[in-house]
């Protein structure tokens, strides 16, 4: 039997670095004194008291960081700091159940931005800050911040980094030491928040909105502290602004860093993941936006594109916003736009779904199957960006494809099954594992997940675990062989 001691060892030091991120708005709670005090201080304490404890009672048991370590710990991570992370909520929220908060922690920090919460613009100002931070944080990663600012504590970086980070090249490094990537991935983070900050804030928000909105639209989180979420500030900066960041957002960070060195943004655009990007999302705003306003569901084209352009831009990237009730468009239209949320975002981004990349690399290497059937002698290599694509990822991703789907129409059965309609349920299953927030039907932007049954929200939260995650990470503890010496 696999022992888990060591892993938990160093969960609880994990657990004592998330006591103190909950500091912040423990702090903010006390300046504000608007009634949250109490329930941050006390989640904190038992937080601090309870990982402190485990420490000293493993310490005995610590040892060198294994591969499979890294995928168990990230997985009793991602649940044990979702279950802190509710606990203020809890305690805070007169009337709201455990599940719920627990939804409302786990959809922050999965940066899906689904919610159960009603009254946004009378809730605690801690409590919004609270649920920004989350998105803020489990837009880049937890682990990633650990492992750039806690070397000293032994947590085995190297396999953290790459059992938590999604994507396809895992192994591609921005500088020679692990934590040196992640202080470096932080510190652009950071900067690119303060960036969105001063940003929305000339466009016209306060501080307070303006700092949430930040965090939410850099991480592509989707969480806003309004219930009519951006079309609230009903302003065309406003939402432009977040559309400009919600697409940084949604770029490999390296690309971004690769553009920084070489002082030009033709970068973008040399590179192939990014162009199909571009060329996708924007070809299918400007389609929609033709067709709605010539369907009269917009008075003109330039109202058509404002509305079309960001909710196309938010959902499609997997982000959350809206500006208007996309789930009275026609449904053909609104489809394209959760199909995207699966495509879109670039791998290395704050984005979820498949990844731009995998879907690139799916389809060249369909391109060559019907290449070879029509030609057997040709041989044709499948390159992206340059670099040959061997035919073992290539298995991988079709594989991880094939799961993904299949896990799709799986929870959206469980979610039929347990009373929902299909509308509802296939794009609640969508939204959450893509981290895309919003649904159609009974979850649409219109309402949110308060109306869900406790069952209904508990498959939505394990998909969005899974989206996060990226499916294999979690199956992987399910499989006899992982728990083999």
């Amino acid at each position: 039997m696999y022992k888990v001691i060591p892993i938990i060892h160093v969960l609880s030091k994990l657990g004592v670095f998330f006591s103190m991120l909950m500091l912040v708005p423990t702090v903010m709670a006390y300046l504000l004194d608007d009634g949250t005090f109490s329930a941050f201080a006390r989640t904190v304490l038992v937080t601090l008291l309870g990982s402190v404890t485990v420490w000293l009672l493993t310490m005995r048991f610590q040892r060198e960081m294994r591969v499979r370590d890294g995928f168990t710990l990230v997985i009793m991570l991602w649940v044990s700091f979702a279950t802190s992370a509710a606990m203020p909520l809890y305690l805070a929220l007169p009337g709201i159940g455990f599940n719920d908060a627990f939804f409302e922690a786990m959809s922050g920090l999965t940066t899906t931005g689904a919610t159960v919460i009603t009254g946004l613009d009378a809730l605690p100002r801690t409590l919004n800050f609270w649920r920004h931070m989350l998105n803020w944080l489990g837009g880049m990663g937890i682990i990633v911040l650990a492992v750039a600012i806690l070397p000293m504590l032994g947590v085995g970086g190297t396999q953290l980094f790459k059992a938590e980070i999604p994507g396809v090249d895992k192994d591609s490094k921005m500088a020679p030491r692990i934590s040196q990537v992640a202080k470096k991935l932080w510190l652009f983070y950071s900067l690119t928040t303060l960036a969105a900050l001063l940003a929305l804030h000339w466009a016209g928000m306060g501080w307070f909105d303006a700092l949430c909105h930040a965090m939410s639209a850099v991480a592509l989180g989707g969480f806003s502290t309004h219930d009519n979420s951006i079309a609230y500030f009903n302003s065309v900066a406003v939402e432009w602004t977040v559309a400009l960041f919600t697409v940084f957002g949604a770029v490999n960070f390296a690309s971004h860093f690769s553009a920084l060195g070489n002082r030009s943004l033709k970068v973008y655009w040399r590179d192939e993941e990014c162009r199909m990007l571009l060329l996708v999302l924007f070809g299918s705003i400007a389609a929609a936006a033709a067709y709605l306003w010539q369907q009269g569901v917009y008075a003109s084209p330039a109202e058509s594109l404002r509305f079309v352009g960001f909710n196309f831009i938010s959902i499609g990237l997997a982000s959350g916003f809206a500006n208007a009730d996309f789930g009275t468009w026609p449904l053909f239209v609104s489809l394209w736009m959760f199909f995207l949320s699966n495509v879109l975002a670039c791998s290395g981004s704050m984005g979820g779904g498949i990844k731009n990349v995998r879907a690139l690399v799916l389809f060249k290497f369909s391109l060559r199957e019907m290449t070879v059937l029509l030609h057997p002698r040709a041989v044709r290599t499948v390159k992206v960006n340059g670099r040959t694509i061997p035919e073992r990822m290539a298995l991988t991703i079709m594989s991880f494809i094939f799961v993904y789907f299949m896990t799709v129409v799986l929870f959206s059965f469980l979610l039929m099954a347990s009373g929902l309609d299909f509308v509802s349920a296939f794009t609640a299953v969508i939204a959450c594992i893509t981290n895309a927030g919003p649904g159609l039907g009974e979850i649409g932007p219109a309402h949110n997940y308060a109306g869900l049954s406790a069952l209904q929200k508990g498959l939505c939260t394990v998909v969005m675990l899974l989206g996060r995650l990226e499916i294999f990470t979690v199956l992987m503890l399910l499989t006899p062989a992982y728990w083999k010496k």
